[in-house]
C-alpha cells in the first residue's frame, strides 16, 4: 500500500471540506488593508483596539519592503528582521565554492564582519497621498478608454517626476480597487544593506517540501541584514523592540508587510481567465524550468549550489500556484465568486443611476479579455525571462532607447522615477554562470519554438535558422553581459555604441525589442485601456454599494492585517498554536534524522543546551499572502512577537477568498529566535543588541 499516496488524497479531502465549510463562516479578520485606511472599527468592535495615528506612523516607519519580500528594522543601529528564504538569493550569491555560507549559516559578531549584499534595495515608505481626483480628472474628459489610458499614462509620470525632484524619494504612483483609487507613495531607499545573520538552510527549511505549507512546522526561518549610509549603520528613530515573551494563545497581533498580490475583487471574467489559460501555463513552464534545474543540479556539486536557490523558490511557487488551481477547479469557490458579483450587479441595477454610468463595466471587462486572448499565447511566450544575461541585454537596450524619449512617453520601468533602482540592478556585481546560462536558454528557447512555431517573428528572430541549444551557446559563449564593467559602458553609450558593441545578446536584444513593442501596444491599446476602464467603473460601483469597507486587493504595497494566535480543528484533530523545540528534536529521531529532516548541525550539536520548551513557531488568522515573507507580527505594544514565514494548505485559495476556519498563517516566535542565537548560534551579541542591551 502506498502510504505517501493516502497521506496526499487525505489531505486533499481535507482541502475540499475546508473549501465546503470555511465560505459559510464571517469573515472576521479579512482584509490587508492600507495605512491611508486601517480597518479602526473593525477593530474597536471585535477587540476593542483603537491605535492611535502616533501607533499608526510607527508601525509603517519601521517596516521595511524587500525584493519580493518583506522586513522590519529592529534596532536603533539599522538592524533589520526578515526570512532566510527572503535572502536566500542573496546568500547564493555571497557564497563560493570554498565556503557556502546558503548551506553553512553566518554570523557576523562585528560591523566589520558584516558581508556587503550585492544588488538588495530595501525600500520605507515615508510618505502617502491620495491622488485619486487627480487622475481621474484627467480620464473624464476622454472621448475612449484608449485615450484616458494615454492621458492617465502622461499624468502618472508627471506626478511621479514631481514628487522626486520636490522630496528625492523614490516615487511611485499606486492603483488599488483596481483604479478606483490612486495614491502617491514616497520611499526612503536604502541600497547599502549587509548581511548580519542567517542559520543554515537546512533549519531554515527542516523538512523540504514536503513540510513547506503545512503544519506543525519547525522552521528557523529567519534572518537579519543590517543598514548602512555613508559606510555606517544607519542611526533610528522607528523601529520594533523586541518581545523575550512572544506571541501567546489568542492574543491580538498585527501582520504590517507587502503581501503580493490577490483577486478577491477581481470579476468572474478575470478569475476564469486565470483557470482556465494563465494558471495552466504557468504551472506547465514553471514545471518545465524546475526538472530542467533538478536535471543539471545533479551533475555534481557546484551546479547544486548554483541552481538550489532557484529550485527552491519553483518548488514553492508550484506548490502554492497548485493549491490555488485546485480551488478555482471546485465548484463551491467559483460560485461564491459569481454569487458575490451576481449581489453587486443585483444592487446596482436595482439603482438607475448606477446602473447608467457602471453597468456595462462587466461586459466591457469581457470584451478585453476576448482581444487579450486572442495574443495572450505570444505575449506570455516572446521574452527570455528565465536567462539573466537575456534579461540584462533587452533592458540595457530598452534603456538606451527609451532615455532619450520625454519622461511621460517612456515604458514605465523607465521613467525618471524607477531610474536609480533599475542602473542599480542592472549593475549588480553578484556572480552569473554562464553554463548555468546556456542550459536555461537553450531550453526557454526550446520551449516558445514548441508552442509558437516557427513562423513567429519572436521565434525567427531569436533562433534564426539554428536549433535552440546551437543559438543558446553562440549567445552565452560570446557575449560579454556578465562583465559589470561592459553592462556599465553600454549604459553611458548611445544606440550607436551598442549597435556596434559586437556583443551577440545586444544585438540580438535590438533584433526582438520592436516585436516585444508592438505586443505591449496591442495590449496597452486593446486589453489595458479596457481593462482598467471597465476596473475603475467596477469599483465605483462598488464604493457607492458597499461604501470603502472592503479593503483593496493586494499588490505589493505596506499593507496592515490583524488577527489572533489561535490553533484550529482538523477533522476530530486539534492541532496547537505553537511547536516547541522539543517537537523539532522528535520529528527529527521519527525520521531517523535523514534528509530532508535531519538536524542542521548546530541544532544538532547544541541540543544539549537548547531549552526544548522554548516555541518555535506559531499560527494566527491575520489575513496575509506571499509577499507577507519577513512581515513583522507585532503586538498591542507594538512590539515583535515573531516573523512571518508561510501559510497552510488550508490558505492556498487565499488569493481569491479569505479562510479564517482552517486557514492560518504561520511565523517564527520571537522566544525561540532569541533562543536559537543565544544556545544555537553563539550570537549572544545579536541577542543583546535585539533586547536593547547592546
Amino acid at each position: 500500500m502506498n502510504t505517501q499516496f493516502f497521506q496526499r488524497i487525505f489531505a486533499l479531502i481535507l482541502f475540499f471540506a475546508f473549501l465546503t465549510s470555511s465560505m459559510l463562516i464571517a469573515k472576521a479578520d479579512e482584509g490587508m488593508w492600507i495605512f491611508g485606511n486601517p480597518p479602526l472599527k473593525q477593530l474597536k468592535e471585535k477587540y476593542n483596539f483603537s491605535p492611535d495615528q502616533g501607533w499608526l506612523d510607527h508601525a509603517r516607519l519601521s517596516a521595511v519592503r524587500f525584493p519580493g519580500g518583506s522586513g522590519a528594522f529592529v534596532s536603533a543601529n539599522g538592524l533589520v528582521l526578515t526570512n532566510h528564504h527572503i535572502v536566500r538569493s542573496t546568500l547564493a550569491k555571497l557564497s563560493t565554492p570554498e565556503r557556502n555560507i546558503l548551506k553553512a549559516g553566518f554570523y557576523a559578531p562585528n560591523y566589520t564582519d558584516e558581508l556587503k549584499c550585492p544588488d538588495i534595495e530595501l525600500n520605507v515608505l515615508v510618505s502617502l497621498e491620495n491622488i485619486t481626483e487627480r487622475i481621474q480628472t484627467v480620464t473624464k474628459s476622454a472621448s475612449d478608454a484608449k485615450t484616458a489610458e494615454a492621458n492617465r499614462k502622461v499624468e502618472i509620470a508627471k506626478i511621479e517626476k514631481e514628487s522626486l525632484e520636490k522630496t528625492g524619494l523614490k516615487s511611485t504612483v499606486v492603483s488599488f480597487y483596481e483604479g478606483g483609487e490612486y495614491w502617491l507613495y514616497g520611499y526612503k531607499k536604502y541600497t547599502d544593506v549587509r548581511m548580519v545573520f542567517a542559520p543554515e538552510a537546512q533549519a531554515a527549511e527542516f523538512g523540504g517540501d514536503y513540510d513547506n505549507f503545512t503544519y506543525p512546522r519547525y522552521a528557523l526561518d529567519f534572518s537579519f541584514v543590517r543598514v548602512y549610509e555613508n559606510d555606517k549603520p544607519v542611526k533610528l528613530e522607528h523601529y520594533y523592540r523586541w518581545s523575550t515573551r512572544g506571541a501567546e494563545d489568542n492574543e491580538l497581533i498585527f501582520v504590517i508587510g507587502n503581501p503580493g498580490s490577490t483577486d478577491r475583487l477581481r470579476t468572474v471574467t478575470q478569475i476564469e481567465y486565470q483557470r482556465d489559460i494563465s494558471n495552466p501555463a504557468a504551472l506547465k513552464s514553471l514545471t518545465r524550468q524546475r526538472n530542467l534545474l533538478v536535471k543539471y543540479s545533479n551533475l555534481g556539486v557546484e551546479q547544486e549550489r548554483r541552481a538550489s536557490d532557484t529550485i527552491s523558490g519553483l518548488n514553492n511557487t508550484l506548490k502554492r500556484l497548485n493549491g490555488q488551481q485546485e480551488g478555482l477547479l471546485t465548484a463551491k469557490l467559483m460560485q461564491q465568486k459569481v454569487n458575490e458579483e451576481q449581489d453587486l450587479r443585483k444592487k446596482v441595477a436595482e439603482n438607475p443611476e448606477l446602473q447608467q454610468a457602471y453597468g456595462g463595466a462587466w461586459s466591457e471587462m469581457g470584451q478585453a479579455y476576448a482581444n487579450y486572448i486572442t495574443m495572450s499565447k505570444r505575449i506570455s511566450y516572446s521574452n527570455l525571462a528565465s536567462s539573466q544575461l537575456a534579461r540584462l541585454a533587452l533592458s540595457i537596450a530598452q534603456y538606451v532607447i527609451e532615455i532619450k524619449k520625454p519622461n511621460g512617453e517612456r515604458l514605465p520601468a523607465y521613467r525618471d522615477s524607477n531610474l536609480e533602482s533599475l542602473k542599480f540592478q542592472l549593475l549588480s556585481p553578484a556572480p552569473i554562470y554562464s553554463d548555468l546560462e546556456e542550459v536555461l536558454l537553450a531550453d526557454r528557447l526550446q520551449e516558445i519554438l514548441e508552442e509558437l512555431g516557427y513562423a513567429d517573428p519572436f521565434v525567427k528572430a531569436t533562433l534564426n535558422g539554428r536549433t535552440a541549444k546551437d543559438a543558446a551557446r553562440e549567445l552565452i559563449t560570446g557575449t560579454k553581459l556578465a562583465d559589470v564593467n561592459f553592462r556599465k559602458s553600454l549604459l553611458e553609450g548611445d544606440l550607436a555604441n551598442l549597435e556596434k558593441s559586437g556583443d551577440p545578446l545586444i544585438a540580438l536584444a535590438l533584433k526582438i525589442d520592436p516585436i516585444t513593442r508592438e505586443l505591449d501596444k496591442f495590449s496597452r491599446e486593446n486589453f489595458d485601456s479596457l481593462r482598467t476602464s471597465a476596473g475603475e467603473k467596477v469599483a465605483k460601483a462598488r464604493f457607492a454599494v458597499y461604501g470603502r469597507s472592503i479593503a483593496p486587493d493586494a499588490n505589493f504595497t505596506l499593507r496592515f492585517s490583524y488577527g489572533q494566535v489561535k490553533g484550529y480543528e482538523v477533522g476530530t484533530t486539534l492541532v496547537p498554536y505553537k511547536t516547541t523545540y522539543a517537537g523539532l528534536y522528535d520529528r527529527a529521531a521519527s525520521f531517523n534524522n535523514k534528509e530532508p529532516f535531519d538536524l542542521a548541525p548546530k541544532l544538532l550539536a547544541n541540543k544539549a543546551a537548547v531549552d526544548q520548551s522554548v516555541p518555535m513557531n506559531f499560527v494566527y488568522t491575520a489575513d496575509t499572502i506571499g509577499g507577507n515573507s519577513g512581515s513583522p507580527v507585532i503586538n498591542r505594544q507594538g512590539e515583535i512577537v515573531g516573523v512571518n514565514f508561510d501559510s497552510n494548505i488550508h490558505r492556498f485559495v487565499s488569493r481569491y477568498a479569505y479562510t479564517e476556519e482552517r486557514g492560518r498563517a504561520m511565523a517564527v516566535h520571537s522566544a525561540g529566535m532569541l533562543e536559537a542565537l543565544r544556545k544555537v548560534y553563539n550570537a549572544g551579541g545579536l541577542a543583546d543588541e535585539l533586547e536593547g542591551k547592546k
